[in-house]
């Protein structure tokens, strides 16, 4: 895996201020939980190795995102392939319950680094047969800060995703910043973000399946409206990342296409300016020194949700119980 260092940044002198991050723009291996969490720890020592404290990965990156809903007739009703590719997706998710996850946590702790991992969940608190498109936080100590679902699965992804709930909205302090993420276009979700403003965000992860056209705008205008840096985080997916045993793969590659994901990872300041700009077509790991004095610096004409707001005239409510279908007195 290549890396992509951030050049030509003027840093503060005080290094309280400084966090390094990374950016693991990776394939799954595709529909295979195992061998993609693997590839996902070896990714988390190459970053330690980098002295990051925090790394980052793709959406949907464990087992991987449900490339072949539009490809294959996906939204045809009660069919035996849609029902087969669905089933094999479900038994490759994560039930982070089971111990899915815990060589994830166990090599942040080892490398004294916080990582944000996209994973399909299978629930068990929500039958344990439908999944959910979900962002999980493991802080330094190996341990879980917050699980967030997609609130709202976009379009064909419907077909394969179950929306999840308010619960994960939440930040992390790490240290001199205040982290939180959201799932692809929830990252367009006005209050979405709000709910993450509120609650001080000031380095704000993005993550996506895979494309420069998810990336090469939303990211910087996200770092403009609230004065954070912005992580984007994409996946990335080339013929040669589905394996031969995938189901239907002759049909989900019949279009020949070079990449059903590009990537197109960056870093934005809190000025909207480039700290990293789109990386495309390739697997590498990103990495940056952030300056929490240059958020300081940014809030001083405008903060969201400190003085340039105004919670007289419009608030937010947010639910953040997580959702059951059943609550149970004994």
């Amino acid at each position: 895996m290549k890396l992509v260092e951030a050049t030509g940044t003027v840093l503060s002198p005080n290094k309280q201020e400084h966090l390094k991050v990374g950016i693991a723009q990776i394939a799954p291996i595709w529909l295979d939980r195992a061998e993609t969490l693997d590839k996902v720890i070896d990714c988390i020592d190459q970053a330690a190795e980098q002295a990051c404290k925090l790394v980052v990965f793709g959406e949907a990156m464990v087992p991987g995102y449900p490339f072949w809903l539009e490809r294959t007739d996906g939204a045809r009703f009660n069919d035996a392939k849609q029902k087969a590719l669905y089933a094999h997706y479900v038994d490759q998710s994560v039930t982070i319950e089971r111990g899915d996850l815990d060589g994830v946590c166990e090599a942040a702790k080892a490398g004294d680094m916080a990582v944000y991992l996209g994973v399909m969940e299978r629930a068990p608190d929500r039958s344990g047969h439908s999944l959910y498109c979900s962002l999980v936080y493991i802080n330094n100590q190996g341990e879980f800060g917050s699980v967030h679902r997609k609130l709202q699965p976009t379009y064909e992804e419907r077909l394969a995703w179950a929306p999840g709930d308010g619960h994960g909205l939440r930040v992390h302090g790490l240290e001199p910043f205040k982290v939180g993420g959201l799932n692809c276009f929830e990252n367009w979700m006005p209050l979405s973000r709000a709910a993450l403003y509120a609650q001080g965000e000031d380095l704000h992860v993005a993550v996506w399946p895979g494309g420069l056209h998810n990336t090469e705008d939303t990211t910087r205008f996200i770092a403009k409206e609230s004065r954070s840096y912005v992580l984007s985080a994409s996946g990335l997916m080339r013929p040669e990342d589905c394996p031969e045993k995938t189901p239907a793969r002759d049909e989900i590659l019949s279009e020949g296409e070079p990449y059903l994901a590009n990537g197109g990872s960056c870093i934005a300041a809190p000025d909207g300016s480039w700290v990293v700009p789109p990386q495309v077509g390739d697997e590498v790991l990103i990495t940056a020194v952030l300056d929490h004095s240059l958020v300081r610096g940014e809030r001083q004409n405008f903060d969201p949700a400190g003085h340039y707001s105004r919670p007289d005239v419009t608030r937010l409510h947010v639910n953040r119980k997580r959702q059951a279908l059943a609550e149970f007195e004994d």
